[in-house]
């Protein structure tokens, strides 16, 4: 059997040495338009900043070391052009000779990935604008920064690569502004996650502007400015990172059917709706686990899931690629942040009747050296108690939580599952009850209107109505009352009964304490802040 397989990097090189190692008289071949076929995409801000030393580092396999691994042959330098169907081949032209050439497929993968998006700018070709997908990309910036005198950058674009290269950037004493024209970033995480992540950035010294947009970069030769709706600002380089765009023309161009977003539509199998073709990668659409909807999941681990699949689709073994939850994951300078499933806006637009919290843990025992507070937001159907979503932020172990949620979403878990994990303990790696068991304490105590929990924004619409009470254990808060926990053993002096009350500490707990405690002894209006004033540092300035 001949296969064929477009493209390179993950997608590509996984399908074809997965090819080989479950059938080793296929003859497969790989053509791609770059030098190189497999490359650490994922790492290439890590080298700008260098964090990570050597460009060789970036470089997975050379196309001849590959050939050696593998027994693949790759062809490089090579563009597809067209696609066959009738004939089945593939049309090809060499970047650098011009030769044309045909290739004959039995099985044909298209793993074209995708390409970042060069916004329709005045001042776009300018020099100094960098974009950061290629190996190449990252030496060229990096050399940029070490040569010449780089005072301020601007990073257009605060999604993850953005809030990387703006990361590694500012490492290197560049005063570095991230501009997006999204309310919040990062996206992907719900509103109060994103404004603890923006304001971490601006005191650690990178300003983030949101909710404004890029109208032009100025320089006569060179940037020198960037101008968006709201302001002109000085710049010395500037990095685009406003996405990326599929490169699916070539599957559009012989007929293959597309999603709206431009993705390649496939089935379970990552078939296209010709059985002899597959679409693997950046470039091809996949399925959310949670909604059956198509999504894309333009990820290296996504990447090489879907390429092992169709591997063994082609060989006759069955195989499934069952979809993705949008798990993912930021290092932002000292903290991380990471998702997985639905936000609590996408929930309720689905129709869930959703119930979510945060909390903020310990990620190991606090008196262990080295503990750190992160953040669990944990979301669920009210009604079937399904767990939907997390997001986890801070730091400490913030991989280990995600993941665990992440898993428990797969297996489509209930809020109550999660309290019964027997998860590893030890004070260097956790607290005696894991923080994704203790959230999830916290969302049932919610859900089942156990305790009433308000979110900060929902204090705000209605402070005027609430006497707020310090309960932590010494006052926090300037101009609220305070109330000692372990002095309450009955009637709190200043506060009635019906007053509508609102039990404010650092993290939470002793709020619960508090709350357990005085509604014992009658207090019939009571909520605790959610998120204490951990997440909300602006309630101790009220």
């Amino acid at each position: 059997m001949d296969i064929l397989v477009i493209g390179g990097v993950a997608a590509g090189t996984k399908t074809a040495a997965k090819l080989k190692r479950e059938n080793r008289d296929f003859n497969v071949t790989i053509i791609t338009n770059g030098k190189d076929i497999s490359y650490a995409g994922c790492g290439l801000p890590y080298y700008v900043g260098g964090v990570i030393e050597n460009k060789e580092s970036l470089i997975v396999n050379t196309p001849q070391t590959f050939e050696k691994l593998t027994q693949v042959k790759v062809i490089t330098n090579t563009q597809a052009l067209k696609i066959n169907r009738d004939k089945k081949t593939v049309n090809t032209k060499n970047i650098i000779t011009n030769e044309e050439k045909e290739f004959s497929y039995d099985k044909l993968v298209i793993a074209t990935g995708a390409s970042p998006i060069k916004p329709n700018l005045e001042g776009i070709d300018l020099e100094g604008i960098y974009y950061v997908r290629t190996p190449e990309d990252a030496i060229n910036l990096r050399s940029i920064i070490e040569k010449e005198d780089i005072k301020r950058a601007v990073v257009v674009g605060g999604g993850f690569i953005g809030l990387e290269i703006a990361e590694n950037l500012f490492e290197n004493n560049i005063k570095t502004t991230i501009i997006d024209a999204n309310e919040n970033i990062p996206p992907g995480f719900d509103k109060e996650v994103s404004s603890y992540i923006q304001e971490r950035l601006i005191d650690e010294g990178i300003m983030v502007l949101t909710d404004e947009k890029v109208t032009s970069i100025i320089g006569e030769k060179r940037v020198s400015k960037i101008k968006t709706d709201k302001r002109v600002m000085k710049a010395d380089l500037v990095v685009m990172s406003v996405g990326i765009r599929p490169n699916s023309k070539i599957a559009k161009d012989c007929g293959l059917s597309l999603e709206k977003n431009e993705t390649i539509s496939v089935n379970y199998n990552m078939q296209t709706d010709d059985e002899d073709i597959f679409a693997v990668g950046d470039c091809a659409c996949v399925k959310n686990i949670i909604t059956n909807e198509s999504t894309w999941s333009p990820m290296g681990s996504s990447a090489n899931k879907e390429g092992r699949c169709v591997a063994r689709t082609i060989v006759g073994k069955e195989s499934r690629f069952k979809g993705v939850l949008g798990t993912s994951i930021v290092k932002i300078l000292d903290i991380s942040a990471a998702r997985t499933g639905l936000t609590e806006k996408d929930a309720i637009a689905l129709g869930h009747n959703v119930e979510s919290v945060i909390v903020p843990l310990d990620d190991k025992a606090h008196y262990y050296p080295g503990a750190g507070l992160l953040f669990i937001k944990l979301i669920a159907d009210k009604n079937t108690e399904q767990v939907l979503g997390a997001q986890v932020f801070g730091k400490g172990s913030v991989d280990k939580q995600i993941d665990t949620i992440a898993t428990a979403i797969h297996f489509k878990a209930k809020v109550s599952d999660l309290q019964d994990l027997d998860l590893a303990y030890a004070p260097p790696f956790s607290t005696a009850i894991s923080p994704v068991g203790h959230v999830a304490n916290v969302l049932l105590n919610k859900i089942y209107e156990s305790v009433n929990i308000i979110k900060f924004e929902d204090f705000i619409e209605n402070q005027d109505s609430y006497k707020v009470v310090d309960v932590n254990k010494a006052p926090s808060i300037e101009d609220a009352m305070y109330v000692n926990l372990t002095d309450i053993d009955g009637k709190v002096d200043g506060l009635e009964y019906d007053d509508k009350i609102l039990l404010v500490c650092q993290r939470g707990k002793r709020a619960y304490l508090t709350y357990n405690r005085m509604e014992y002894y009658g207090y019939k209006n009571l909520s605790i802040l959610e998120g204490g004033l951990s997440l909300n540092k602006e309630m101790g300035d009220l």
